[in-house]
C-alpha cells in the first residue's frame, strides 16, 4: 500500500459454512469501519440486527458499550477508517464478527490495491456466491442443521425449520441484483455532495 492508494478489492468469506458464502467488493480505503460494517450487511443480505466487531492483530473495533461493564472496550468503529487498521497492524486479513450469539466470522482478505482511483461509486459489489444464512439460525452449526432439516421431509424438524427462514430457501441461489442494489444505495448515500455557491 502506498500513500497514493485510494481503494482496495476485498474478498469476504463466511467461515465454517458450506456451501461457500463469499462476496468480492471494491471499497475506499478511507471507509470508516461502521460503514464497512453496513457495506458487508448489504452485500451479504444480513439485516443489521446485531452487534459487530472487526479484529486484526491485537486490535478490536466496534461500537463501545456506553455502560462499559463487560471488560475492555473496542476501539470506536465510527471513528476508525480501514486505512487505520492497515497502517497500524499491517494486516492483510481482517475478521468481521457479526452477531455475538451466532458468532458469524467473516474472513476479509485484502486482495488488490488501487492507486489514484476515483472512489465515487464505491463500495461496489463485484462477485457473490452462496446465499446468506437466515438470521438467528444458530451460527455455522445451527445453519448446517437447518439445511439438513429443510432438505429431508423425514427429518423430525422438517416442519419447524422453515419458520427460521424463507419458505423456499436454496443456499446456492443468490439474488445478485438485490445485493447490488443494496450496496449501490450506500454508495449513493455516501457520495460527496457538491457545495453550491451562496447567492450574493
Amino acid at each position: 500500500m502506498s500513500l497514493n492508494t485510494t481503494a482496495v478489492r476485498i474478498k469476504v468469506t463466511l467461515k465454517d459454512v458450506k456451501p461457500e458464502v463469499m462476496r468480492c467488493l471494491v471499497v475506499p480505503l478511507t471507509l470508516r469501519l461502521e460503514r464497512l460494517h453496513l457495506t458487508l450487511q448489504a452485500a451479504f443480505g444480513w439485516t443489521n440486527s446485531h452487534l459487530f466487531e472487526f479484529l486484526a492483530g491485537e486490535g478490536r473495533w466496534g461500537i463501545p458499550d456506553p455502560d462499559g461493564d463487560f471488560g475492555p472496550q473496542p476501539i470506536d468503529a465510527r471513528k476508525t477508517r480501514l486505512s487505520n487498521i492497515v497502517q497500524e497492524t499491517g494486516a492483510k486479513t481482517i475478521h468481521y464478527l457479526y452477531d455475538f450469539g451466532d458468532c458469524w466470522d467473516h474472513v476479509i482478505k485484502l486482495e488488490k490495491w488501487f492507486d489514484n482511483t476515483m472512489t465515487g461509486g464505491l463500495p461496489l459489489l463485484l462477485e457473490a456466491a452462496g446465499r446468506c444464512p437466515p438470521e438467528d439460525v444458530g451460527g455455522a452449526s445451527g445453519y448446517a442443521e437447518y439445511l439438513e432439516a429443510i432438505s429431508d421431509p423425514a427429518h423430525p424438524e422438517y416442519e419447524q425449520m422453515p419458520l427460521w427462514g424463507p419458505e423456499r430457501f436454496d443456499p446456492n441461489v443468490v439474488d445478485r441484483k438485490a445485493l447490488e442494489a443494496a450496496v449501490n444505495a450506500l454508495s449513493e448515500i455516501w457520495k460527496p455532495r457538491r457545495r453550491t455557491a451562496r447567492a450574493k
